[in-house]
């Protein structure tokens, strides 16, 4: 084994305290933030623990975050354009990535080239086609067009992340598939993505998280306050803030954290699967 000298040591060390320190410190922040009931307008001091401790501003988000809808019609709106837009991307994303990964045709690379030049344009360039189409399909104000708007701008990523999994997986074991009499879906079922899961399921949490905190296109398809997300409920309560209103920071820092807990929950159930398919393959020894 290579042995690391005790100056390089020190260093990665240092290296990484400073890299912890600047992703835990706004994390930190948020949860004082949350916790501190003497906070009514904008902090204005750094302090690392609360002044005051207080867990009413919890109790006050899990009841009715926006205006008078509940905290749970919130969350089922929020969960349900989710996996609504990761589910879509990955399942229409699958079949290009696998075409562009295994097959061979005219304008292949160029169709790539659009796939990642959508995938690069800021969303506003689609705000106006998007509210005019879903607008004439008279479903513009329904949460279904929000799902459709955040599967389209995830998809990008989700083929080029699929086509490179697919490309990983050997020739060699779909020829060998095809040999024992296996057809196409068959192969593909049964050998190519069971092979190619770890690094679809990353892309389907990454569509998920894109969704799950996104607002500003949000409040152009949402018309009533049934259908707001947990991402556009927190820019509410900072656009309130700075219009000078009377709901106290703490909330927006206790609804910061409930919303982070199913992604946590969520990764914490995926980690170690994702982790050992993706550090020992798929292939039992």
């Amino acid at each position: 084994m290579h042995r690391i000298s005790l100056l390089r040591q020190l260093v990665t060390q240092l290296a990484l305290i400073v890299v912890g320190f600047f992703v835990i410190l706004p994390i930190w922040g948020m949860m004082r933030l949350a916790f501190d009931g003497s906070l009514i307008g904008r902090p204005t001091e750094f302090r690392l623990f609360p002044k005051v401790w207080a867990f009413e501003p919890f109790l006050r988000v899990l009841d009715k975050p926006y205006q008078s809808v509940d905290f749970a019609v919130i969350l089922k709106n929020s969960l349900l354009v989710s996996f609504g837009a990761a589910l879509i991307a990955i399942i229409l994303g699958l079949s290009l990535a696998y075409a562009f990964a295994r097959f061979r045709f005219r304008a292949q690379q160029t169709g790539l080239f659009s796939i990642l030049l959508t995938a690069v344009l800021p969303p506003v360039a689609f705000m106006t086609p998007l509210y005019i189409i879903f607008s004439i399909l008279q479903i513009r104000t329904s949460l279904f067009a929000l799902i459709l708007v955040y599967a389209a701008f995830a998809m990008p990523f989700c083929i080029w992340n699929m086509r490179a999994a697919f490309q990983a997986v050997p020739r060699e074991l779909e020829e060998a598939a095809f040999l024992d009499g296996a057809g196409d879906f068959k192969t593909f079922f049964f050998i190519t993505l069971p092979l190619a899961l770890p690094s679809i399921a990353v892309a389907g949490l990454i569509a998920f998280l894109m969704a799950y905190s996104e607002f500003t296109l949000g409040w152009l398809f949402v018309d009533k306050a049934d259908n707001v997300t947990l991402a556009m409920a927190i820019y509410a309560i900072v656009t309130n803030q700075y219009l000078g209103g009377a709901q106290p920071w703490s909330y927006l820092g206790s609804l910061a954290i409930i919303m982070s807990i199913p992604v946590v929950v969520i990764f914490l159930i995926f980690q170690r699967t994702l982790l050992e398919r993706m550090m020992f393959g798929s292939v039992d020894n």
